[in-house]
């Protein structure tokens, strides 16, 4: 197959796992803020699409990581890149369907790495890396946003004592807009990069770019768009899951969680840490519902959550690892890759489709909620 066709395809691919990405990571920004009522499901998905197109231009430290830090751009090819990328989606639609917040960060890490390791040897992957700037701030991050998370709503709740409830009830929703907000620009200085990374990666692979060039614009702003298209759609199964499985929030408590979310998020940007901000978001969460009530934790989602953090790099790295094997053998490989890979994507959609998750579902259930509350008060 001509090499410039396969870098197409790689292109092509790429941001289609960023659409993923967009509409399998909405539930991080937005799902506290839907919960409490605080924004209406459709206005808070085209809010955070704006803003994690607008997040995408503000840093390139991430992209930097993914396009000369995880593996050895001379001991790959863009044929690798597209089994690591079809491994990455394949884990995102499956945890999609089932409504599990799992990290699209760390399938895209999984499914490359397997790639490169089963189709170029252990020697193209840059293993010190991966411990300092993935497996690391995997762990640090969410803990540290919970820790803080659940600090901020212990004090928030003491000085919500004091407060009118009507004027601080009021006042913890607009909060909740903004650190919102704030959490969706986050995301994209932080997600839409890795897409733009792996684009990066394929042009240089390719012989395109030099090695450790950044993205050019038109990397940056297709991965902006694409990952801005895939959060506007709504990932309403997570979002159900992130929103009201974990905890039952509150407007003080989620304004706790989304600020410490966005800090920490925005922190590891800064320094190149492509870390998962669905696990990020999930500490937030679950260190808020701490703060406010240490029973209010819904235990067994969260042990199904941890469960299948644990299966995202070794799932998306088999994946990735076949396809990649197989799609490094030629032409044929690449079409078999991608036959497979379209017929899968496209059985799991029509299977949910049997079972649809709405906004109206949602908005349903905050309405219940908050009627379980006026009873209670």
């Amino acid at each position: 197959m001509d090499p410039a066709l396969v870098v197409i395809i790689v292109v092509i691919t790429a941001l289609i796992f960023d659409f993923t990405n967009g509409f399998h990571d909405t539930a991080n920004a937005m799902a506290t803020s839907i919960a409490t009522g605080a924004l209406k499901p459709r206005t808070a998905v085209a809010l955070s699409a704006v803003l994690n197109l607008v997040g995408a231009f503000l840093s390139v430290e991430v992209a930097k990581t993914i396009s000369g830090g995880i593996v050895d751009d001379a001991q790959i090819t863009p044929a690798i890149i597209f089994g690591g990328l079809v491994g990455a989606i394949m884990w995102n639609l499956v945890t999609w369907y089932v409504g599990l917040p799992s990290s699209s960060s760390h399938a895209l890490f999984g499914g490359l790495i397997g790639a490169a390791w089963v189709a170029s040897g252990v020697d193209a992957i840059h293993f010190a890396k991966v411990v300092d700037k993935v497996l690391v701030p995997a762990i640090v991050a969410p803990l540290v946003a919970g820790l803080v998370a659940a600090i901020a709503t212990i004090v928030v709740y003491r000085l919500k004592k004091a407060a009118d409830p009507r004027v601080s009830h009021t006042g913890f929703k607009v909060g909740q807009v903004a650190s919102a907000s704030l959490v969706s620009l986050a995301h994209g200085t932080n997600d839409a990069q890795k897409t733009m990374g792996i684009i990066t990666l394929a042009l240089i692979t390719s012989g395109s770019l030099a090695p450790g060039s950044g993205p050019p614009t038109w990397v940056i702003v297709s991965a902006g768009l694409a990952i801005a298209l895939g959060t506007y759609l709504g990932g309403w199964r997570i979002t159900h899951t992130m929103g009201r499985g974990l905890t039952t929030i509150e407007p003080a408590q989620g304004f706790a969680a989304q600020t410490s979310t966005a800090t920490a998020i925005l922190a590891s940007s800064h320094l190149g840490f492509a870390l998962s901000t669905t696990h990020v978001a999930s500490g937030g969460i679950m260190g808020s519902g701490l703060g406010r009530d240490r029973h209010g934790v819904r235990w067994g989602t969260m042990g199904k959550m941890a469960a299948g953090w644990l299966l995202t790099l070794p799932a998306a790295g088999t994946v990735g690892a076949l396809a990649g094997k197989w799609a490094s053998s030629g032409t044929t490989g690449v079409i078999g890759v991608a036959v497979i890979g379209s017929a899968v994507s496209i059985g799991i959609w029509l299977l949910s489709r049997r079972e649809p998750v709405k906004p109206e579902h949602i908005v349903d259930e905050v309405a219940a909620q908050a009627e379980l509350h006026k009873v209670a008060a």
